[in-house]
């Protein structure tokens, strides 16, 4: 099977949310061929995209921190097998490793999922814009995307540039210019999103580490990428990513404000709201026992565990049952 057949489905799917979209606005009033009436569209594949990813976000936040506080203990398991290439220590190791991911219900992959899960639409949306010079000329449609709307796509300006137009091989320099900023406002929007994650939502031990470390340099290397790439992706799909990245920032802001990790500058700044405003401030021990309630609750539920009556299970730690557990007849 070629990767274009692969794509298909994909551009498919993303041709017509985006069709959609057009079809509202232009519904709305907005002229059919104007570039911001694609753009909106584009702003809405977006939405539409994110909003379905949500719950792999709120995993990806928890993975994420979860990989940091494990990170110490990852350390000792390596430098207790440092030095030792043997089979039987590499296997030992690995062992341990794993045991540990499990015992702290961390998956390193966990983190990369909403990234991997978005990123065949992402080419997709790609390949379409790419494709409607062709389809303009005659080539088969993409799902609702027929010549006569390939034609308008392809037309559609914003600032003078081309949604399709891309920076590379191009001597318009209205292109340039919308290239270089959409490429400054990715770097900015994906640089605060890392940001907010390390130096906000992470113990200041979670920091000391190599994982720690490789994160900050990818933080200052992410806009080199950018550069290097957006420089060859139609300004349509500069929009996306640009588009994506305010979201991922939006809501990552939401979650770690909502649901800090705990010994976090965030959770201090959470405490501190509480102060002010009059309500009980949890100790570090309260919250850690409350985010292991609401895990097992989740897993209960998850199971469809209920008690007499249709009522669920309702979980708590065994601190908390020591503390507030009474015998019977007492």
């Amino acid at each position: 099977m070629s990767f274009s057949s692969i794509m298909y489905p994909f551009e498919w799917l993303v041709a017509w949310i985006m069709y959609l979209w057009h079809e509202l606005f232009t519904w709305i009033g907005l002229p059919a061929a104007n570039g911001w009436t694609w753009t909106l569209s584009i702003i809405g594949l977006v939405i539409v995209m994110r909003a379905a990813l949500i719950p792999l976000f709120v995993k990806q936040i928890h993975a994420s921190r979860k990989m940091q506080l494990i990170q110490p203990e990852l350390q000792k398991i390596q430098k207790k097998y440092k030095g030792k290439n043997d089979p039987d220590s590499r296997q030992a190791m690995t062992q341990e490793t794993m045991a540990l991911y499990k015992d702290s219900g961390t998956n390193p992959l966990s983190s990369c999922l909403p990234i991997l899960v978005q990123s065949p639409f992402f080419f997709g949306l790609f390949r379409v814009l790419n494709s409607l010079d062709d389809i303009a000329n005659g080539k088969p449609a993409i799902g609702p995307i027929t010549q006569d709307i390939a034609s308008q796509a392809e037309s559609s300006q914003i600032f003078g540039a081309q949604l399709s137009a891309q920076f590379w091989g191009s001597s318009d320099l209205n292109v340039q210019i919308v290239t270089i900023v959409l490429i400054i406002l990715m770097s900015a929007t994906t640089f605060t999103t890392q940001y907010q994650l390390m130096r906000k939502n992470m113990p200041a031990a979670a920091l000391d580490n190599p994982f720690a470390k490789q994160q900050k340099v990818l933080l200052y290397l992410f806009p080199i990428i950018f550069a290097v790439s957006g420089i060859h992706f139609p300004i349509g799909v500069l929009i996306y990513w640009f588009t994506t990245n305010v979201w991922t920032m939006c809501q990552q802001f939401y979650v770690i404000r909502r649901m800090p990790a705990p010994g976090s500058a965030a959770e201090k700044a959470m405490q501190e709201r509480r102060r002010r405003q009059g309500k009980p401030v949890d100790t570090p021990e309260e919250r850690r026992e409350r985010e292991h309630d609401a895990e097992m609750a989740a897993e209960l539920e998850a199971k469809g565990i209920a008690t007499t009556g249709g009522q669920r299970v309702q979980p708590k730690s065994k601190k908390r049952a020591k503390k507030g557990g009474r015998g019977p007849g007492r």
